[in-house]
């Protein structure tokens, strides 16, 4: 017998257990995160190894998780590795069935054009001699993956733009 009555130190290991290494070891960095699923706002380690996410676990410094992440806040990797992750825009042109693949330059101007036009089309100066000043032509509604700081800016960005209807439901 060593002494170890608790089962818990030399008389537990093995061979295996001692070859045994955390899976994060080998990243070259971590990288905090923020969970973007329910905004709560937990806190993320995000472990890189040559240029690739391998490991995504709680971050035990943040003040709002402790460390700690739900269940899908844990599954979280799979967002970034995952087989069903999208790596490119998708669009459906008016009266097609089929998508087609663009690049996200092209995504991104298409969308700029749908926004100018439209504000243009529907900017409303005055209604009944009351000046508004907006558009009523443009509207948001935020999810829950949307944390405190990317609704702030979302409000600006469409406050600026004129629009006057601007949600965010968590439950969505």
């Amino acid at each position: 017998m060593s002494g170890d009555w608790s089962g818990r130190g030399a008389s537990a290991e093995s061979p295996g257990s001692k070859a045994l290494a955390p899976r994060t070891r080998t990243a070259d960095k971590i990288v905090r995160s923020i969970c973007p699923y329910c905004a709560v706002g937990c806190g993320q380690n995000v472990y890189v190894e040559d240029g690739k996410v391998t490991q995504i676990e709680g971050d035990p410094d943040s003040p709002i998780s402790r460390g700690r992440l739900c269940p899908k806040g844990s599954a979280s990797l799979q967002l970034t590795t995952g087989p069903q992750r999208e790596k490119f825009a998708l669009y459906r042109p008016p009266h097609a069935s089929d998508w087609q693949r663009v690049d996200l330059d092209t995504a991104m101007d298409m969308i700029a054009d749908r926004v100018i036009k439209t504000r243009r089309e529907t900017w409303e100066w005055d209604s009944d001699g009351v000046r508004t000043r907006r558009t009523l032509g443009i509207a948001s509604l935020g999810g829950a993956t949307l944390d405190n700081e990317e609704n702030y800016l979302i409000k600006k960005l469409f406050t600026a733009l004129g629009a006057i209807q601007i949600e965010n439901q968590a439950r969505i």
